[in-house]
């Protein structure tokens, strides 16, 4: 059977590192996202495909391992528009700063002309409105909300391709219904081809009361030792859910204790990370984009992302202080930190002290991907196992939990939900960013469906 030819260069197998081509009727082509890997087969990040040839490119969101290799593909030459939503526009560049810092170089001139470079081909799109890519006709694209983060998108192109006229659709990465902040994704009208995410392909997610339930469970069975509880967490998305799911935890018991003698308004939450700052502050700025539950809850004065038990660690030297303040005297608080999968980041200081002390408690949100050390310590760390951090060996008598819930990405049975209620189902899925398990049980559904699965 032809079908419109799509071409990987990350992400087809693995759940980081998205970059996905379409090819085009006369030979040029659509880039997909330009992602960073992570974890087991992670590759350099050099971009080993052609460019010239590329028409644009267009970021489904700004998490790394979707738009962390677009410092080096503008190094490779490409020149070509970016486009993105409105809210993408504006995150990005605090995020490809952070990375280029961590990754290239850290002399801020060059930081600064790169930077420059990429606004100047960014072309912010507002959601729900077709655009004509490059002004060329055969070639039109479509964002709508995808609910993974703030400025996520799912893309509906309709191009010319070998096989004719299509219409393929990119779900980039899915929210789950009723995230905090963000309006739930709602399926297109209809897809010739969708190229669909998998990361949960194979399991379900709690709902979201269940999940607050246990947050609120695990974070007052922390603190009756009084120790802390270390929480890794993506600067972008990930932090902001938590923090918003926090203050309304300490909104709904604020006359109760969280453990003896500590009342909940007295519990301080730490959101160690500059980057996870300033995000803070553009997600106050991005307001307009919030759902309906998050604006009733500005309208009656509260604050879920600036509430008065929250500190925010921004130098160097500070972190350092709060890390070894911990590891000395111990203290009842939540500690969030980046990186989500503690492959790197000021979480890593945190484990190397904490790790080791009966008295902490490690919550894990969200996915944690083979290979990284975050799956490590989630998998070995219960039965009293050990992880590698910088080279280094640490012992594991931290208590480990997981709230699988508070996943950003849609389950089994939204995905399949996302299919079944366009009017018009693909006649194909090309199934993407999930490991085999999930890939092949997920398959097995659309399968189950009458759509072939590749």
């Amino acid at each position: 059977m032809n079908r419109t030819p799509i071409i990987h260069h990350g992400g087809r197998t693995q759940v980081t590192g998205s970059c996905h081509e379409l090819r085009l009727a006369d030979g040029s082509g659509l880039l997909i996202d330009c992602g960073l890997t992570q974890g087991e087969g992670t590759f350099l990040p050099e971009i080993d495909f052609p460019v010239d040839h590329l028409r644009a490119l267009v970021l489904t969101h700004v998490h790394i391992d979707h738009c962390g290799r677009l410092p080096y593909l503008i190094a490779a030459g490409f020149a070509a528009p970016i486009y993105c939503s409105e809210p993408s526009a504006l995150l990005l560049p605090e995020i490809l700063e952070d990375a280029i810092r961590l990754g290239i170089t850290r002399q801020q001139p060059l930081i600064d002309q790169l930077l420059r470079k990429i606004k100047k081909q960014l072309r912010p799109l507002p959601y729900g409105k077709w655009e004509e890519v490059a002004g060329d006709s055969t070639l039109k694209i479509r964002l709508q909300p995808a609910g993974h983060i703030l400025g996520s998108a799912f893309i509906e192109c309709d191009a010319e391709t070998s096989t004719g006229k299509k219409r393929i659709v990119f779900s980039g990465d899915l929210g789950a219904p009723y995230a905090p902040l963000l309006p739930a994704p709602r399926a297109p009208y209809r897809a010739d081809l969708l190229v669909l995410e998998s990361t949960y392909g194979d399991r379900l997610h709690e709902g979201r009361s269940e999940r607050r339930e246990k947050l609120q469970t695990v974070i007052e069975g922390a603190l009756t030792d009084r120790g802390a509880i270390l929480v890794p967490a993506f600067s972008i998305g990930r932090t902001q859910e938590l923090l918003y799911e926090i203050e309304e935890i300490i909104h709904r018991n604020r006359k109760r204790f969280a453990a003896a003698g500590l009342p909940w308004q007295e519990l301080e939450i730490i959101v160690d990370s500059p980057l996870a700052g300033r995000f803070n502050d553009l997600y106050r700025s991005l307001r307009p984009f919030w759902d309906a539950e998050a604006q009733k809850k500005l309208r009656s004065g509260r604050h879920p992302l600036s509430f008065e038990q929250l500190t925010t660690v921004d130098s160097h030297q500070d972190h350092l202080q709060v890390v070894d303040y911990l590891k000395r005297k111990g203290r009842p608080c939540v500690v969030i930190a980046a990186s989500g999968m503690c492959s790197g980041g000021r979480i890593v200081n945190y484990l190397r002290a904490l790790l080791g002390d009966s008295r902490t408690d490690v919550l894990f949100c969200g996915y944690q991907a083979s290979g990284t050390p975050g799956r490590e310590i989630q998998q070995y760390g219960p039965a009293g196992g050990y992880v590698r951090l910088d080279g280094e060996r640490v012992d594991i008598r931290a208590r480990i939990h997981t709230l699988g819930g508070f996943s950003a990405h849609a389950d089994q049975d939204n995905l399949l939900n996302f299919v079944g209620r366009m009017r018009v189902r693909p006649s194909h899925i090309r199934l993407v960013h999930g490991e085999d398990e999930a890939r092949s049980r997920l398959a097995g559904e659309f399968l189950g469906m009458g759509i072939s699965v590749d």
